[in-house]
């Protein structure tokens, strides 16, 4: 990959929404000690403006609704949330100038709820024993029983939720790679993210192994995803796409998360030390290959949380 600095017009960018997309793979190299004869990276989804990967999506089923005049002049755009789609949604709506109302488990962390009430957004908070299930089924009485005042984009059944991946995440990996990827690994939450680049992946090379993941149990604290189990299945997740779907504790994923800080430098989410746990779980059984995995976000959300200060195995 080049290394040579952007010019000044590369820089320039017309709206915040010019930032979204082109992020970079990180190379793991002290975790590449593990998997000998296996290159491993990351694609670093916090560097979007909004700081997860969520930006793309929103920002996709925003302008398909322009596009399509679901999203007129005066109307407020609302849907279910975790927190990253949520501020995804505010940014961009404040961006092109629309009131943004968002539904989210009230222990959604207080780092996620203090970014939304900055960008403007209204919060409604509902049952954390219910998580984003519970938020989705409360937006939806909502825009039933009020259907003139919202645009409901509804990100866990709105296919340009994966199309923003299939056009833009996906391409970007095959070319960042230069078309030697051979295995892509990505978490279960609206599923997205898995679905989308996955079906570009695979399209370019039919080859490719693509692993999927989700928390090992119902109760969790891998905000963002899904055990889809016992959850509200997305719409637009295709479960014969995966060659392999893994599970993953959210203690397993905390240890990650503070291996990636400490031996890598990197500060990233919850969710992103799950997927570095499932892509050692597939790196280590391999002899060869170049296995791509998705960091979401940023650990800027959880630096309050009390795994940071836990004692290392």
């Amino acid at each position: 990959m080049s290394t040579t600095p952007a010019s000044v017009g590369e820089r320039t960018a017309s709206s915040v929404l010019d930032l979204i997309g082109r992020t970079p793979l990180v190379r793991l190299r002290r975790f590449e000690r593990e998997t000998p004869g296996v290159e491993l990276y990351a694609k670093a989804e916090w560097q979007n403006p909004g700081g997860s990967v969520k930006d793309r999506a929103a920002a996709r089923m925003i302008e398909d609704g322009l596009a399509s005049g679901r999203l007129l002049p005066g109307l407020t755009i609302v849907d279910a949330t975790s927190g990253n789609t949520g501020i995804a949604y505010a940014m961009v709506g404040a961006a092109r100038g629309y009131k943004v109302k968002l539904f989210l488990p009230e222990n959604a962390s207080r780092e996620r709820k203090l970014i939304l009430k900055a960008l403007g957004a209204e919060l409604v908070l509902t049952s954390p024993l219910e998580g984003t299930d519970g938020a989705i089924r409360a937006v939806r009485e909502l825009v039933a029983s009020r259907p003139g005042e919202y645009f409901y984009p509804d990100q866990y059944s709105n296919d340009g939720n994966w199309r923003a991946h299939f056009e833009g995440t996906g391409p970007e990996i095959i070319e960042q790679t230069g078309g030697r990827v051979t295995h892509f690994v990505a978490g279960l939450g609206t599923s997205g993210t898995f679905i989308g680049a996955g079906r570009a992946l695979r399209a370019f090379k039919p080859a490719i192994k693509l692993i999927s993941f989700q928390p090992d149990s119902p109760f969790h604290g891998l905000e963002g995803l899904k055990h889809m189990a016992s959850a509200l299945v997305p719409k637009i997740y295709d479960s014969t796409l995966a060659d392999d779907d893994l599970s993953i504790g959210t203690e397993e994923a905390h240890r990650y998360v503070r291996r990636l800080a400490r031996e890598e430098g990197l500060m990233v989410g919850i969710s992103a030390g799950a997927a570095l746990a499932a892509t050692l779980k597939i790196a280590r059984s391999l002899k060869g290959g170049v296995v791509v995995t998705v960091f979401p976000d940023g650990a800027e959300k959880y630096l309050s949380e009390s795994f940071w200060t836990s004692a290392d195995e």
